[in-house]
């Protein structure tokens, strides 16, 4: 029997959640990540959100610099791109692209076939996740980069011109995915010189457009219509009845019939990969949280149109205000958020129960998932020796050679932060690493290890 889906908020960090979902899980992404701007944001007192705040500065202690050997071996070329970042442009970009490319893998795990995933940057790193994304994703299905009029721009322009837009990356993970055609409605400027004529009945504007065929060798489509002879597109009895019915206008003696085609049948002109249509949250806005980054609902009213249908599952791996859940839930679609903010659960109950009672069917939990799509697999003598065969005799920590008795198998994601008991969760550490690392993540002795190398390495140079 199926299990019922609920829609959730996770209070955590999203890695630890990620690595807990099942894969294939969810049929869109969005995430609006920090942008490595070298701020501090906070939100004013008085508003929904006050108290909230976040640094969007990086440097190695927040993420996991030994995660890079983890990556080369399944993604070598990205794991070079990120190393050299430090000499291009900063450790701290480089620090940045390792905890994006760390979670944008796991994003492409949980994500369907047919989905899609928006990646929400500005000028600052679209150009380098753009990289990130082409590698794990694939370039060919790399669909747009939308760019984003925000109607407000950023800084004042003494020495370079003003920032007025953002970036959204749009990839697909197959050529199976799910794209519903979004429209716009026709500009003042396009119906006065395409839909100038006007029904004096009804009022409503229409075009005449052409009624021939472009291929001339149909003779079952060639005929007199009104004392006109062409190859029409339609064949004698559906130009007759279309003519009964007032949709088809000879407007003189000989002239070519024409069909009228109304405005109000057409959907409106195809948005294009500039979205120059959605203001800011404007600071009188009803929506407005406080929260400072917050995007406005018709933006991701837009994305979640887009490229999902009603009962798919929307996941924001960085809801912040949950402006994604809330969007997602006014579309009737499933939904599944993470923010590592306690605070972000509060501005959502009270965003959806200010919205005309969509509140229900909602949890929030901090007890990170466990996945159910993989083989459980105690650690057991043979899982110790494929490990021991897979990492060379090498502990995955100190990086020593050991005899394969003197290691233990360790849980790479501890089980206190829902790391569960599968073999892509084990390695082999020697004992004096894992009573190092204990229940920490890998970080934790990584940062250790790296701390006594150094002291060892003074020690060397000053002859201690």
């Amino acid at each position: 029997m199926k299990k019922k889906f609920t829609n959730t908020l996770y209070t955590e960090d999203n890695l630890f959640i990620l690595t807990g979902m099942n894969s294939n899980l969810v049929d869109l992404i969005y995430l609006d990540p920090p942008f490595n701007s070298k701020r501090m944001y906070s939100a004013p007192v008085g508003s929904k959100a006050a108290g909230t705040s976040f640094k969007d500065m990086w440097t190695w202690q927040d993420v996991n610099e030994a995660y890079l050997d983890t990556l080369a071996g399944k993604y070598p070329a990205l794991t070079k791109f990120i190393a050299s970042i430090g000499e291009i442009h900063s450790k701290a970009m480089m620090a940045y692209l390792t905890y994006m490319a760390q979670r944008i893998i796991e994003m492409h795990r949980v994500l369907k076939d047919t989905g899609c995933l928006f990646l929400h940057c500005d000028a600052t790193a679209s150009h380098y996740l753009k990289i990130l994304l082409d590698e794990i994703f694939g370039k060919n299905n790399f669909r747009n980069e939308i760019i984003w009029k925000r109607n407000r721009s950023k800084g004042l322009a003494f020495t370079r011109l003003a920032r007025n837009n953002d970036t959204i990356l749009y990839y697909a993970k197959s050529d199976r995915f799910t794209f519903n055609g979004q429209y716009v409605p026709h500009s003042e400027k396009y119906v006065s010189g395409f839909y100038k004529y006007v029904e004096p009945e009804t009022g409503r504007h229409y075009q005449l457009t052409d009624l021939t065929n472009p291929n001339k060798d149909r003779p079952n489509l060639t005929y007199e219509f009104l004392g006109v002879t062409r190859v029409w597109r339609w064949t004698k009895e559906r130009m007759q009845e279309a003519y009964n019915n007032g949709l088809i206008i000879q407007t003189k003696a000989g002239a070519v019939p024409r069909l009228k085609r109304y405005l109000d049948e057409q959907e409106g002109t195809p948005i294009d990969d500039n979205w120059l249509d959605i203001v800011n949250v404007q600071g009188s806005s009803k929506e407005r949280t406080g929260y400072p980054t917050q995007k406005p609902l018709k933006l991701l009213h837009r994305i979640i149109k887009l490229s999902s249908n009603e009962g798919d599952i929307v996941f924001d791996p960085f809801c912040g205000c949950a402006t994604t859940c809330v969007a997602a839930q006014q579309l009737d679609r499933k939904w599944i958020g993470i923010d590592i903010e306690k605070q972000a659960v509060d501005i959502l109950v009270e965003r959806l129960s200010d919205d005309a009672g969509l509140f229900k069917d909602f949890i929030n939990t901090t007890t990170v998932p466990q996945r159910t799509d993989i083989r459980k697999e105690r650690p057991s003598a043979s899982v110790k020796e494929r490990l021991y065969k897979e990492q060379n005799g090498l502990c995955n920590a100190c990086g020593r050679e050991f005899e394969i008795w003197d290691f233990e198998i360790d849980h790479i994601i501890p089980k206190a932060k829902g790391g569960g008991d599968y073999y892509e969760n084990y390695q082999l550490l020697c004992g004096s690493c894992n009573r190092i690392k204990g229940d920490r993540p890998m970080e934790y002795l990584r940062m250790k290890i790296e701390t006594c190398e150094r002291m060892m390495k003074d020690k060397i140079i000053f002859g201690e």
